[in-house]
């Protein structure tokens, strides 16, 4: 295959694509009670702004590699970033909720196709011992740009009113679907496999119904609803079930024997720890810095903000540093760093000042940019090139799941926790058992990180082939 383009320009073309996906959906979120004053909605609806993106872009991940591989994964791409396009076309003249929820449906599939093939382009361009410098620079943008679209949206959101947070996309993607047209590599052969229908139903459902689930989850109360429970039961036997059945496959939709690859089943249970660690702070740390420390709302963005800024240049450098010297070293820093200073928040007391909270933070930033990019790289490295995509999608549809997951059964247990003891001992209380419990467990991925190994040594090819050999 030729790049005509210099490769950084792939690079760039891609960060335009997933940058404009992540910066949409975080700046999405301060407006809702400008969406429930504009179309007279209750909070209920309006949490559908944000569970519609979830959702859909849940269900297609799933197709992704099967996708690619018929059409490629320059036109599969250029086809997600303008239905992105089209979404926030349809989102800045909408005239009614269902229209705007529409919208973040069309841009959630967007995103399904886009986000799990972004390394998988960068990678067909880069070879294995350059890969770590590059996703650690995607990775930095990435991480960085969550925390920013919150500020951007509320600035937009004062200005020009919530139509701006859909149109501010236009451009940068009319921009990434042009560049992306001259840039993008070509000629990967399209593969004629068989779509595997009732693999994707079970999954799709699975995903489906347990978000939704999740997302009815309010209170313990809601856990008890009949709904809720024979959503959520009837999701996990979907998904049992479509392993069950991808496991007798010979052409699967998603090809669950890739696990039988030790770096890459290690990436995984390290980027998914790392994950649940992520989204549990971000529940966390506005109840410590709030309700327990008792400072404003704008303190949090600033110690959420500087934790992502810290993750962004310690991406850049852990990066460096799997290309240098292999995963194990990096990730087991990483791992280190982010499970001491998650200890070290369940520690802290009601007198403990801002100013310690923000060294926690942003040494917990480091430790997420030295092994959360490096492992996710790591992991992919371990794959043929052909199944790359395929393992970017099963990495990101694990933990999304799994992270959804954890932050209920954290929020269910700070409500009981709330309740059982009132008071402001009670809340710091149970705010430090779950800072304490998700500390651990990033500590306990520790030997996984042991087992990756100490030089940039790759898995022989022998292995390769006997574990994505059907059975």
């Amino acid at each position: 295959m030729t790049v005509i383009a210099p490769r950084w320009l792939v690079v760039v073309n891609v960060l335009l694509g997933t940058l404009t996906v992540s910066l949409n959906n975080s700046s999405l979120n301060p407006a809702l009670p400008a969406f429930m004053e504009a179309f007279a909605i209750g909070p209920l609806l309006a949490t559908w702004i944000v569970a519609a993106f979830m959702v859909s872009m849940g269900m297609t991940m799933p197709l992704t590699s099967f996708l690619s591989q018929r059409l490629g994964r320059k036109r599969l791409y250029l086809c997600g970033v303008g239905l992105f396009i089209g979404g926030s076309l349809l989102g800045a003249l909408a005239n009614s909720i269902a229209l705007v929820i529409a919208a973040r449906v069309v841009q959630g599939i967007a995103s399904g196709l886009m986000i799990p093939l972004s390394l998988a382009i960068i990678f067909s361009v880069y070879a294995k011992g350059e890969r770590g410098r590059v996703t650690g620079l995607w990775g930095a943008a990435v991480m960085l740009a969550p925390a920013l679209g919150p500020l951007c949206g509320s600035l937009l959101l004062e200005g020009f009113g919530w139509r701006s947070l859909f149109l501010m996309n236009v451009p940068i993607g009319v921009l990434a679907l042009l560049l992306g047209i001259g840039v993008l590599p070509t000629g990967e052969a399209a593969e004629r496999k068989p779509f595997d229908l009732a693999g994707y139903l079970l999954i799709a459902t699975g995903i489906g119904l347990l978000m939704i689930g999740i997302g009815r989850l309010q209170d313990a109360q809601t856990l008890l609803d009949p709904l809720n429970l024979g959503m959520l039961l009837v999701a996990i036997l979907c998904l049992l079930a479509f392993v069950r059945l991808e496991l007798r496959r010979s052409a699967p939709l998603l090809d669950l024997r890739l696990f039988a690859l030790r770096g890459y089943r290690l990436s995984v249970i390290i980027a998914v720890v790392q994950s649940v660690g992520m989204f549990e702070s971000l529940v966390l740390l506005p109840l410590l810095v709030q309700m327990v420390l008792g400072h404003s709302a704008i303190w949090t963005g600033l110690v959420l903000l500087a934790t992502a800024v810290f993750a962004s240049l310690f991406g850049h450098i852990g990066g460096k540093w799997l290309d240098r010297h292999g995963p194990r070293g990096v990730v087991s820093c990483g791992l280190l760093l982010t499970g001491v200073a998650t200890l070290a928040l369940g520690l802290l007391g009601t007198q403990a000042s801002i100013g310690l909270v923000f060294v926690l933070m942003m040494v917990r930033g480091a430790g997420l940019g030295l092994s959360y990019m490096p492992v996710t790289t790591a992991g992919l490295n371990a794959l043929p090139e052909a199944m790359v995509t395929q393992g970017a999608a099963m990495n990101n549809i694990a933990r999304r799941l799994v992270s959804s997951l954890a932050i209920v059964i954290a929020a269910l247990w700070l409500e009981w926790r709330f309740s059982a003891e009132s008071g402001g001992a009670g809340t710091l209380a149970a705010i430090n058992e779950v800072f304490m419990v998700t500390g651990i467990l990033i500590l306990l991925a520790l030997p996984c990180a042991w087992r990756f190994p100490a030089g940039a040594a790759e898995e022989p090819a022998e292995a390769l082939a006997a574990a994505i050999e059907p059975h």
